[in-house]
Order: C-alpha cells, then structure tokens, then sequence
C-alpha cells in the first residue's frame, strides 16, 4: 500500500486521485469506477471488463448453473424473445 495522501473535492464534485496512486492502478482518463459510500467513508472500485479467459469461465459457470437449473436453449430463447417484445 502507498503513503496516505488528500485531496480536495471541486466545486462541481470531482475528486482529483493522486498521481502515484493512479499510475500504481494503471488508471487513466476514461476509466470506469464503482463507487461505494457508508458513513464518511467512499470507496472506488475500478471497473475494468473480463479477459477472455474470465468471460469464458462466467460463460461455463451460467451454462452450468443454468443445466443444472434444468433450464434448456429453447428456454433462454424464449425469455429473451419475450424480454425484446416488451415496452
């Protein structure tokens, strides 16, 4: 873990992270954060999509939950066919 640093939030509500954090997280312009508060505390989750290896394992894990639910392809197909019609 790094040294304590503060910080000030803006006017407008940004809060400025501090560069040795950022580039320790290998954050950047764009990315995409969680953002969790309770009390006075306020956590940032990094968002950051699978790896192909994660999103292939999520894709075993739902089918398998999904067999084991004794739930068939003629069924997804049929939810989602029925979630699309809907307003």
């Amino acid at each position: 873990m790094s040294r304590p640093a503060t910080t000030r939030m803006s006017s407008r509500g940004q809060v400025v992270i501090p560069e040795e954090i950022r580039q320790r997280l290998g954050v950047a312009p764009g990315t995409q954060f969680l953002v969790l508060g309770d009390k006075d505390v306020v956590i940032l989750k990094v968002l950051a999509p699978p790896t192909l290896e994660e999103f292939d394992e999520l894709i075993r894990e739902a089918r398998r939950q999904a067999r084991s639910a004794g739930l068939r392809p003629a069924d997804i197909r049929t939810a989602v066919a029925e979630e699309r019609g809907r307003d």
